[in-house]
């Protein structure tokens, strides 16, 4: 049976993988990824190139199609994971500061995060419309607001753990 992807590099690219592995400046994966494409270059086997080098062999599969695909620089660096953006920062930020610092709710002796969140789907202006009650917390965990009776009011620094 033949494959599907096959890698084939050039003189220069051969070289630029043994440098990644001559010299102890790159990471554990870019060492894999770098050893793993020689190896899928001399026809070695995808389960050999993966007890070789230590990663699974449908991994040395999803490498060579990358190689074919998306070109040897992606393939190398690896694809590139970002975070998605904070649903709330800046004003929306200052809204939900405004709001744990306002009044306690009718029939409530202090905020709770679900209690937030649902007040905040009500709140006019906000950028972000729909949030968790997890981003609640880590938005003002990073404010340094606690919700704890007693905690520290807004502005305050949080107690050490």
């Amino acid at each position: 049976m033949t494959k599907k992807y096959r890698v084939s590099l050039t003189p220069e690219q051969r070289i630029m993988l043994e440098n990644v592995l001559s010299t102890g400046q790159h990471n554990t994966q870019k060492r894999k990824r770098a050893q793993a494409l020689l190896l899928a270059d001399e026809q070695t086997i995808d389960t050999a190139i993966a007890e070789q080098v230590g990663m699974h062999r449908r991994g040395v599969e999803n490498l060579r199609m990358r190689f074919v695909e998306e070109g040897f620089e992606l393939t190398l660096e690896g694809k590139p994971r970002g975070h998605r953006p904070r649903s709330i920062q800046g004003e929306d930020e200052a809204r939900l500061i405004a709001l744990v610092s306002s009044a306690m709710p009718d029939g409530h002796d202090r905020w709770a995060l679900r209690l937030i969140r649902d007040a905040w789907a009500n709140l006019e202006g906000t950028h972000a419309k729909k949030v968790s009650h997890e981003t609640i917390r880590r938005a003002l965990k990073k404010a340094g607001i606690s919700l704890a009776k007693g905690g520290p009011s807004p502005g305050e620094e949080m107690p050490p753990p």
